[in-house]
């Protein structure tokens, strides 16, 4: 056998071996939607934000006098019957603060001490009255109240379900109109969860007393579906 025929023989087992693969490099025809689902439901959890802001001349003035203020609030948590699992200290800060000069380096004129406490509230209906306690005991910086649901998973799971069925349904509708036949799906994505909601910010000076309202809580769920077609009546 010459090397002419060798050559040829090369090229044809090539183009065999290569057919398949290209085959599998062809995407299958297929429709793809997305799905989505909502469960709006009273939240039962909520988390409050707040602390105490001092400053001074000194640090340790600022420190110390902070410390005390805090202590107070803190105290004041587990008299209202606030279980000590369910606060915590989410932040210190001790930062020194500097008088304007346009002509060289800003001169230290005192110093800012913060110390932030996170309250968890299995009792939604509590809110108000834990912000004036807070307030009461001398807490001067409230960051706002988050409110939750603890059983979110379980209404996401159920949610879910849903936005597949709500995938489905669209794909009936596109196949219907295009002519073709819904198959199995070939892929199912679901589309990244929002974080939680942000805090609804207060004032000190309004928190006291101030109605507050839950509302609901809606959860969201987004699946990208691609389902495989056939002609109709296959």
């Amino acid at each position: 056998m010459n090397h002419r025929a060798i050559l040829v023989i090369v090229a044809l087992a090539g183009g065999l071996l290569g057919a398949p693969a290209l085959a599998q490099l062809t995407p299958p025809a297929a429709i793809s939607v997305t799905g989505e689902a909502t469960v709006s439901v009273p939240p039962d959890l909520a988390q409050i934000d707040g602390g105490v802001t001092t400053e001074a001349r000194t640090a340790r003035e600022a420190s110390d006098t902070n410390n005390a203020a805090m202590g107070k609030v803190l105290l004041a948590l587990k008299g209202a019957g606030i279980d000590e699992k369910d606060f915590q200290t989410s932040r210190l800060s001790l930062q020194p603060q500097y008088a304007p000069n346009r002509s060289g380096p800003n001169a230290v004129v005192g110093y800012r001490a913060s110390n932030r406490v996170t309250i968890r509230l299995r009792d939604v209906t509590q809110v108000a009255s834990v912000v004036d306690v807070l307030v009461a005991a001398g807490a001067n910086d409230l960051g706002g109240i988050n409110f939750m649901v603890s059983a979110a998973s379980k209404l996401l799971d159920d949610a879910r379900e849903q936005a597949i069925a709500d995938a489905r349904r669209k794909a009936e509708i596109y196949a219907k109109a295009a002519g073709v036949t819904l198959g199995s799906p070939v892929s199912i994505s679901e589309e990244g969860l929002p974080g939680p909601m942000p805090y609804r910010k207060m004032s000190a000076g309004m928190a006291a007393s101030a109605p507050v309202a839950p509302g609901e809580e809606t959860l969201r769920v987004a699946v990208n579906v691609s389902w495989a077609i056939k002609p109709a009546g296959q």
